[in-house]
């Protein structure tokens, strides 16, 4: 009897706590979706921390608050440099504080953040950087200040760019995991992590290029602010001279080495205030709550389609991927709706699946032939897309975006030694043809099956550079000789005609209401990424897990895990996929 009165009791205080916690899980969930109006006071300063990663569209998580270790809401990056061009008019806003202990950025989204922090120099407001240890990323969005300060024990990191790419192949021999390759281009060198030990001739050649082509825009962008020409800032780099807090300052890439209460003392001085009173720091978070950016007027519309991520087929969800179906349905909505005057399609993808992307293609194709599509490109655009891009009127990307990459490949896996050597598992069938089981990662490929995925693979590549030929109205053998899975800057890109000017949204937008002849318009966003209970649930168990796991292995160990769980992926797909996510450091 006791035991069941036990039992009974822990079962009702379960139930009663499992209650009371889905209880305080919604109430935080409705205070979550409906933020309250922050109110702003005079004399505040708007912080960017450079740390923090923009995509393209807001990250919801407005849980944030309530679970420690994870972000808030984090405005999208249009969204970003409206509010800072927001705030250059906004007579509460007297400067930006920059935190740049590091940057969450690539150099395109970096750049395109700089150039608004320089803009907004412009209204005569101050812009202060200040961080303890500045990485190289972080220095370039730093130098767009007025001033510029180091901790006096701190680190500043000059020493030029390099990328490093992680080969499988030794991984995969030990495992005796042998995968079968197709490609076309002898620079899609998306397989090479799976088929070589290190770089080959052809991508070291395209990698250097481009990735001097990257640097030197760097040096450009900080010899400007600077006043240091680039030559002096390269030779700082190669002979490492910045080695100590006190050679930044010698040569002059600081103003000054101080601690945070010494800026923030100097802050104070600059806004008036007395120096036992505190400065109302204000994030970008809170002060987008509190601003009400400008819909626009009028009836006409331009629509914004932002494209972030894995290009898949099908009606995936997940963030961060440019599910097919969801695309189609949107283009077509915003094609449909006679209020839409104009469409900016917002690429930042290193590709993905070539039907998929073909898909895309397709949808937006029968879009411009009723209305202007300009592309405006982010980090990437690259290979599926770049396919997805090279259809619109007019394309923009920033000096620092790789795009191109015309190629594609395919990988099937041979897993019959591992499986019979590792495991001790072997596989026997029967079949009704002699193709049935095409795909079988239990035996090898025939002589006859690898020339019927080669056939599909030069037929996805021959597509393909039908539709660069098309879009940008290029002659084909051009196309051939700038395709082969070349990886361009955005720079390059302009000069061989794969994309027409250098810019960002607010250029490509200028261009869209130019070509729809709008004085005026207001501006509706696809995909929705309003925040549901589901949503927000599922992504905050996503970054609960992934911080878990990366806690438990350790970064670098991560990226291997993740690298090796995307060889499986591959399988059994054509793809138009950059090479690899390129790390530059």
């Amino acid at each position: 009897m006791r035991f069941f009165k036990v039992f009974f009791a822990a079962l009702l205080a379960l139930i009663v706590f499992t209650a009371i916690g889905m209880i305080t899980i919604m109430v935080l969930i409705g205070k979550a979706i409906t933020p309250e109006k922050v109110s702003l006071s005079p004399n505040s300063v708007l912080v960017l921390e450079t740390s923090q990663r923009f995509l393209e569209q807001e990250q919801s998580n407005p849980l944030g608050n309530y679970f420690g270790g994870l972000d808030t809401d984090v405005p999208g990056l249009y969204e970003t440099i409206r509010l800072i061009d927001h705030a250059a008019d906004d007579d509460n806003i007297k400067g930006i504080y920059l935190k740049v202990n590091g940057n969450g950025n690539e150099l395109a989204t970096s750049e395109e953040l700089r150039r608004a922090i320089l803009q907004f120099k412009k209204s005569g407001k101050f812009v202060y950087a200040y961080g303890e240890v500045i990485d190289q990323g972080a220095y370039f969005l730093a130098t767009a200040a007025d001033k510029v300060y180091l901790n006096p024990h701190g680190g500043l990191d000059f020493r030029g760019f390099s990328t490093e790419i992680m080969f499988l192949k030794g991984a995969l021999d030990k495992l005796e995991i042998k995968p079968e390759i197709f490609y076309c281009g002898k620079f899609k060198s998306a397989t090479e992590p799976l088929r070589e030990y290190k770089m080959t001739d052809a991508n070291r050649e395209q990698t250097t290029l481009f990735l001097g082509q990257l640097y030197g825009n760097y040096l450009s962008g900080i010899a400007a602010s600077r006043k240091i020409d680039t030559a002096t800032l390269h030779q700082y780099a190669n002979e490492a001279l910045i080695q100590e807090p006190g050679d930044a300052l010698k040569y002059k890439l600081v103003d000054g080495l101080k601690y945070d209460d010494e800026v923030t003392a100097e802050l104070k001085s600059r806004l008036n205030i007395k120096s036992d009173e505190k400065i109302n720091f204000v994030s970008l978070s809170k002060y987008d709550n509190a601003s009400t950016l400008s819909e626009g007027e009028g009836d006409s519309k331009i629509a914004v389609i932002y494209a972030q991520g894995n290009i898949v087929s099908g009606d995936d969800e997940k963030e961060n991927t440019i599910a097919s179906d969801v695309y189609v349905r949107d283009i077509r909505k915003v094609r449909e709706d006679k209020n839409v005057k104009a469409v900016v399609f917002r690429v930042n993808s290193g590709g993905g699946s070539a039907l998929a992307s073909e898909v895309i293609w397709r949808e937006l194709s029968l879009t411009k032939k009723v209305k202007p599509v300009i592309v405006s490109m982010g980090d990437y655009a690259a290979s599926g897309g770049y396919y997805i891009s090279c259809m619109a009127d007019t394309i923009f990307a920033e000096p620092n975006t790789l795009t191109g990459s015309i190629g594609v490949f395919g990988v099937m896996m041979n897993l019959s030694d591992f499986f019979k050597n590792k495991l001790g598992v072997t596989f026997d069938g029967v079949k009704t043809a002699n193709y049935a089981d095409l795909g079988n990662t239990g035996r090898p490929m025939t002589e006859a099956e690898k020339k019927l995925i080669q056939n599909s693979v030069d037929t996805t590549y021959a597509t393909f550079k039908s539709r660069v030929v098309a879009g940008r109205k290029l002659d084909p053998a051009i196309v051939d000789s700038i395709a082969q899975g070349h990886v361009w800057s955005g720079t390059q890109a302009l000069k061989l005609g794969l994309v027409d000017r250098l810019g960002g949204m607010n250029d490509a937008l200028a261009s869209a209401a130019k070509m729809a002849k709008l004085s005026s318009y207001k501006i509706s966003e696809y995909p929705d990424v309003k925040p549901s209970v589901s949503r927000m649930l599922r992504n905050m168990g996503n970054k609960v897990s992934t911080s878990m796991v990366k806690k438990e292995m350790g970064e670098q160990e991560y990226k291997t895990y993740q690298e090796l769980k995307s060889v499986k992926e591959l399988h059994g797909q054509v793809l138009t996929r950059m090479p690899f996510d390129y790390i530059i450091r």
